[in-house]
């Protein structure tokens, strides 16, 4: 064993910043070159005179031939002549001439060919032998395994068979990052960290990112000390080589003391992944050094990618299981909600079925103060409190959280039957909300060491104390307060789907009531422009969704799981888009008959609220907001910011091709009204057409460049109008236009 190296100076607040793909050196237990088309050496390694007595120095800018002998370059000469890939691929086993052996692994990545060489002490080529025989006993036992635990306990023991570490694991990561050990295969005398977590800060996000990209990793000595590549830039780039992919890279000096102060001097880690998603690491490790040949490293990182799939498999029979008796118990309740007029007591009558849709102890519905609960529901004054707060911040068709005290702190007062909420707002503009409550889950997990102590104070050679990374992987248990058990990614997609069903029935009950209040006229030009959009805009998407149903169909025998997931994505989307209808013309309808509730509201707070909301529409594209300072107005808080999110939206929308795009919000204000203006720099429009601009289902542009249902400045005009207020816009066709709204200094209910 080679002696310790002194410890460097480590900076652990810059772990993610480190450039470990970039290190600008290897591990020495073999050497590098990188070479140009033309077999000529650009860099090697320090210790490449080590293993073939040429320095570095002197190797580069020479044929490969002159560097390891000539029968080697001409054993590897035909498999470079092949088109390398990213990942290193076995070009051979090479003699050089200085009689030493090595395998040699080859690939190409940043401009140049890399050649990376690990000593072996037989002559011939890799014998992989141990991959059919390790995979094929793996695919035996796959069967009798009844869990996912078990398959990984399987592996754990096939692993550990080949490479002969003395610990080998599973560990899969949960939804924070965090490692939760599922298997582990061992020797008797070392240590067990089976059950226990590992808390995501050992694990920094670009070195997670580097395990996605390359499926195994091996340190065969922790004590090692790395060599420098000659030169230190590549010749292709002047920059520093990335060595993603490279099986030496030398790896970050925090990990090595990691390594150190978890008694383990090698290790190999095998990426499990899952849906093109890191889900997991089979984590080998020894005490002391250990090579791993390059054919068992094959057969372990062959035995991970066979253990992701089944994996995947198992993980996508339960959540197909999940999903179809969720959706069961969905449509048994959507059954029985058509029945009575009473909406909301339809609501009640499905009780213990919306407490099973979301597998919570409590459920409550609240239609503005009148509430009904069933199960351990919060008491009433606490559901209306937590109502108000949902209203202030708008979350969208699903609020959803398992932590619903650490979101709100009022919640402290529910944490034991309301640490966890799934809440579903049934209308845009009153305070109309489902609600599921799940208790608070007390209970106690076990980290492989305390994960708050990242960092830790040591003394180095009696020098002054300096950062280390955690030195104690003894159990530390912690128990979780405050929490509930986490809800579900198909309860989450199924509750926003119930959601649409829902406001379809209310949609249906709202046009009832609009035609027993006698408003034949308005009624009968808001539906003939309804009949317009249900036969253009609705039929579209419903005809994408039968079509794109009827290929799937088609290719439900064939193997090609892109163009399924292509056509369910197009399914997805057209479902989507006619949702989206049917959610505004709800919101038309309710606008003209709900009540006013004026009070004072900050605009500068409502409009940092709509930008908020917009802020899925908005990622990726260069908006610049400029909003001047905004005064108090005199209006209902909803009503007002869906004007404002409309008209906001709107500008989104139409400033798509802009980059920049300019977006202001001004105000004026005059003697009996308060003037708000929303101006950018997006396409404009004709302002022959104006008057067209505010009326149902009207659009001044074609549907193929800017989507949309043709509702949203109508609800503009109508909550301004209810307001007793005004709504215009200028524009100049393909230089922006400016959407404006006045409302008057007093608003009487109505």
């Amino acid at each position: 064993m080679n002696p310790a190296p002194p410890v460097p100076e480590l900076d652990l607040s810059a772990c993610d910043r480190e450039p470990i793909r970039t290190p600008g050196s290897i591990q020495p237990h073999g050497f590098l070159l990188t070479l140009s088309a033309g077999m000529e050496v650009l860099q090697a390694s320090a210790n490449l005179g080590d293993w073939t007595g040429t320095t570095a120095q002197a190797a580069v800018g020479r044929p490969l031939a002159d560097v390891i002998g000539e029968g080697a370059a001409l054993r590897l000469a035909p498999e470079l002549a092949t088109k390398l890939g990213l990942r290193p691929y076995y070009v051979g086993t090479v003699t050089t001439g200085n009689n030493r052996r090595f395998d040699v692994l080859g690939h190409q990545w940043d401009g140049v060919t890399i050649l990376e060489f690990e000593p072996t002490e037989r002559a011939a080529t890799a014998d992989f032998r141990h991959l059919y025989s390790l995979i094929g006993d793996f695919l035996q036992k796959v069967n009798g395994a009844e869990s996912i635990e078990s398959l990984a306990q399987l592996a754990c023991h096939h692993v550990r068979s080949v490479t002969g570490f003395g610990r080998v694991l599973v560990y899969q990561f949960d939804r924070d990052g965090h490692g939760h050990v599922m298997a582990e295969a061992k020797q008797d005398d070392y240590a067990s960290y089976m059950g226990q977590h590992f808390p995501a800060s050992d694990i920094p996000a670009q070195a997670r990112q580097l395990y996605a990209l390359s499926p195994i990793r091996l340190i065969q000595d922790a004590n090692y000390t790395p060599a420098p590549l000659v030169p230190a830039t590549n010749p292709a780039t002047g920059k520093p080589n990335d060595l993603s992919f490279a099986v030496l890279r030398s790896v970050s000096p925090v990990h090595l003391q990691y390594m150190r102060n978890m008694n383990t001097l090698a290790s190999m880690s095998v990426s499990l992944m899952v849906k093109g998603q890191l889900w997991g690491i089979i984590s080998c490790h020894n005490e002391g050094p250990s090579p791993v040949p390059f054919e068992q490293r094959t057969a372990c990182e062959q035995l991970g990618q066979l253990l992701a799939l089944c994996i995947e498999s198992r993980e996508d029979a339960q959540e197909l299981q999940f999903r179809l008796e969720v959706r069961r118990i969905m449509v048994a309740m959507l059954a029985g909600l058509t029945q009575g007029s009473d909406f909301v007591e339809n609501l009640a009558s499905v009780f213990p079925e919306l407490l099973r849709f979301a597998r919570a102890t409590g459920v409550a519905v609240v239609v503005d103060e009148r509430v009904l609960s069933f199960g351990d529901a919060p008491e009433q004054d606490h559901i209306l409190e937590l109502v108000d707060w949902l209203a202030l911040h708008d979350h969208g068709e699903v609020y959803h959280t398992d932590k619903l005290s650490a979101e709100w702190p009022e919640a402290q007062k529910m944490i034991r039957n309301a640490s966890g909420l799934l809440a579903m707002p049934i209308s845009r503009i009153h305070k109309h909300y489902l609600l599921w409550f799940r208790p608070e889950f007390v209970h106690t997990i076990e980290w492989a060491g305390n994960p708050h102590d990242k960092l830790v104070q040591a003394a180095v050679d009696g020098r002054p104390l300096q950062l280390s990374p955690r030195t104690s992987f003894a159990a530390w248990r912690e128990t979780i307060h405050g929490a509930s058990v986490p809800w579900h990614g198909a309860e989450i997609e199924l509750a926003v789907e119930f959601r649409s069903a829902l406001l379809g029935i209310v949609l249906e009950r709202a046009e009832q009531m609009a035609e027993l209040a006698g408003e034949l006229t308005r009624s009968n030009k808001e539906l003939e422009a309804f009949s317009y959009s249900v036969s253009h805009d609705l039929r579209a998407p419903l005809r994408h969704i039968v079509g794109f149903a009827d290929l799937l169909i088609e290719a439900s025998g064939s193997e090609d799981g892109e163009q399924r997931q292509r056509f369910l994505k197009n399914i997805k989307e057209a479902a989507r888009l006619a949702g989206k209808l049917v959610d505004d013309l709800l919101s038309f309808s309710q606008m003209g008959r709900a009540s006013l509730r004026p009070t004072d509201v900050d605009m500068g707070d409502l409009v940092a609220a709509c930008i908020d909301k917009l802020a899925l529409e908005t990622r990726g594209r260069n908006i610049e907001w400029d909003i001047a300072p905004l005064p108090l107005v005199h209006a209902d808080p909803a009503f007002l910011h869906l004007a404002m999110f409309n008209l906001l939206s709107n500008a989104v929308k139409f400033t798509g091709k802009r980059d920049p795009a300019v977006i202001r919000i001004s105000a004026d204000d005059a003697p009996n009204e308060t003037i708000i203006h929303v101006a950018d720099n997006g396409a404009g429009f004709n302002m022959d057409y104006v008057h067209k601009l505010f009326g149902v289902f009207q659009r001044l542009h074609r549907m193929e460049d800017f989507q949309g249902t043709g509702i949203g400045l109508a609800n503009v005009r109508r909550i301004i109008e209810r307001h007793n207020g005004r709504v215009w816009a200028d524009s100049v066709q393909g230089e922006g236009a400016t959407f404006s709204i006045a409302l008057p200094k007093h608003v009487s209910n109505d």
